[in-house]
């Protein structure tokens, strides 16, 4: 016996797993971040479909409220059914990936109301 107490093959492997390791547990952390993100994002995205599609189907002004409710830079489209007398308001934002580094994650959200009688065309 040497009387050592860690053997010399073991010498800096502390060191090589937490360079291994480090970056990994960063990438995990990323990818949550992101997914918290797009969760959250895409519920602002149905809260502004919805609150646009109650507006639009009282003969209101649906797309201006969805804008107004949903996240900032988010793309707003408002559509009337004749036939079936309904409002459909679809709501479309981005979510950036992995701080910017990588192509934003779309998310998208819609809300169908049926048109209140007497409500505008």
């Amino acid at each position: 016996m040497t009387g050592r107490r860690w053997p010399g093959r073991d010498r800096g492997s502390f060191t090589a797993e937490l360079a291994v390791g480090l970056p990994a547990l960063m990438l995990l952390l990323f990818a949550g971040l992101t997914a918290v993100s797009a969760v959250t994002t895409h519920g602002r995205c149905v809260a502004a479909a919805r609150e646009g599609a109650v507006i639009a189907a009282r003969g209101g002004p649906g797309g201006e409220a969805a804008t107004r409710t949903a996240p900032t830079g988010a793309a707003v489209a408002v559509t009337s059914e004749a036939l079936t007398d309904t409002v459909t308001v679809t709501v479309r934002a981005q979510v950036t990936v992995l701080g910017g580094h990588l192509p934003r994650m779309s998310v998208t959200a819609s809300a169908t109301a049926a048109r209140e009688p007497g409500a505008g065309a």
